[in-house]
């Protein structure tokens, strides 16, 4: 596909070429073993592609979301899987954002330098899901330490990660005026806690994500480690989240090109009939169309990574972002699969690993019908359904 390019080219084509380390063999492989791409991972990290968005003064390279996200939309464009990495990016944007001048020195220039991992957020739980107001994860203070109790699911990469973000309830919620109120953000070091407090279930995939069933039983983490103001945690979460949103909105994009690229290529490889299959309008028409959507969503991606990186509100382009985007991804997988036909689910021909991993976007990190919801009370000022 033909591209002019663009004010990140120079990041595109660094990215690019440590991706190429990387081939496609390397993942399949890391796929069919049910592991994690720790040689990959490290290579992001030593070469600084992590710390993208960590100021200067800390080691890091004071970049934007925007660029942020275009690291990530290179690695899935080169068949990577940026799911393995991104928490490090969004994580960071919390500690950025909320943490204290002493926790910023504490932790950023050893996670600019690859010394740390903070990879994992902990927010969700099995009985409340997206109603994250209504958590019940407790955390008690005595004295100076904070006692937390309670569980939490589908929590991403705590096995391959130093530091997590904690969202826990510090005020009960009978006791606040409004539900989003009461609730505190904590880092926590893994090293210390897995073990000592809290025990980790691993839960098998269609997608080899690593993701976490969490389990508290009175695991202590020092008041220090209390990210901003007591029970103003849900307003640093959603800070974050909106860059979550972008950034996972990037790597759909990434994906979406990938498909399309092999969709093309194989197109015009297969000849049947004595022609090659793409010369046909019933396999060249959908090709072009899952191009057409993943070029729209590319826009929305980075105007609201323009809004964020501005300090203004975007959650409405964040959610818009990773919902067309994610549509878009599976479109194109969808057609890529189809214009492959048998050889679309053999595993040399890396579709079907693609397929499954960017389906996940429909789901996560948060659902279709959900953005729908935000976008219809918070856009279009209809009543809220829930």
């Amino acid at each position: 596909m033909k591209h002019a390019p663009d004010q990140f080219q120079e990041i595109r084509e660094a990215v690019r070429a440590l991706c190429a380390g990387f081939p496609d063999e390397y993942f399949r492989r890391i796929d069919e073993q049910r592991g994690y791409p720790e040689a990959f991972v490290d290579a992001l990290m030593q070469a600084g592609w992590l710390a993208a968005m960590i100021p200067e003064e800390y080691g890091g390279s004071g970049l934007g979301l925007a660029a942020a996200t275009v690291i990530m939309e290179e690695i899935n464009r080169s068949g990577g899987n940026a799911g393995a990495v991104h928490g490090q990016m969004y994580n960071m944007g919390t500690l950025l954002r909320s943490g204290s001048p002493e926790q910023k020195e504490r932790y950023l220039p050893r996670i600019a330098a690859g010394e740390l991992r903070i990879q994992s957020m902990a927010v969700t739980e099995p009985t409340t899901g997206t109603d994250t107001t209504r958590l019940k994860t407790t955390a008690v203070r005595r004295g100076d330490r904070y006692v937390v109790n309670g569980q939490k699911v589908w929590i991403s990469r705590v096995q391959h990660s130093d530091l997590m973000v904690l969202l826990a309830r510090t005020t009960p919620l009978a006791e606040v005026k409004r539900k989003s109120e009461g609730m505190s953000v904590f880092i926590v070091d893994l090293r210390d806690a897995i073990g000592r407090g809290l025990t980790v279930r691993p839960i098998p995939n269609m997608v080899n994500h690593e993701t976490n069933e969490l389990f508290f039983d009175d695991l202590e983490i020092p008041v220090e480690n209390l990210v901003g103001e007591e029970g103003c945690g849900f307003r640093y979460i959603l800070d974050g989240l909106n860059a979550e949103r972008t950034l996972i909105a990037a790597e759909c994009i990434g994906d979406g090109y990938w498909f399309v690229d092999r969709a093309v290529r194989y197109a015009n490889q297969r000849v049947v009939f004595d022609r090659p299959i793409g010369q046909n309008q019933g396999v060249q028409f959908p090709i072009a169309d899952a191009y057409i959507e993943v070029e729209a969503a590319n826009l929305m991606r980075f105007r609201a990574a323009e809004l964020f990186d501005q300090g203004l509100p975007c959650g409405a382009e964040a959610n818009m972002a990773k919902h067309l985007a994610a549509k878009a991804s599976w479109e194109a997988a969808n057609v890529c699969l189809q214009t492959h036909g048998g050889f679309g689910f053999a595993c040399e021909y890396d579709v079907e690993r693609k397929f499954r991993e960017t389906r996940l976007y429909q789901v996560a990190p948060i659902s279709t019908n959900l953005i729908f919801s935000y976008v219809a009370e918070h856009v279009l000022g209809l009543p809220r359904s829930f």
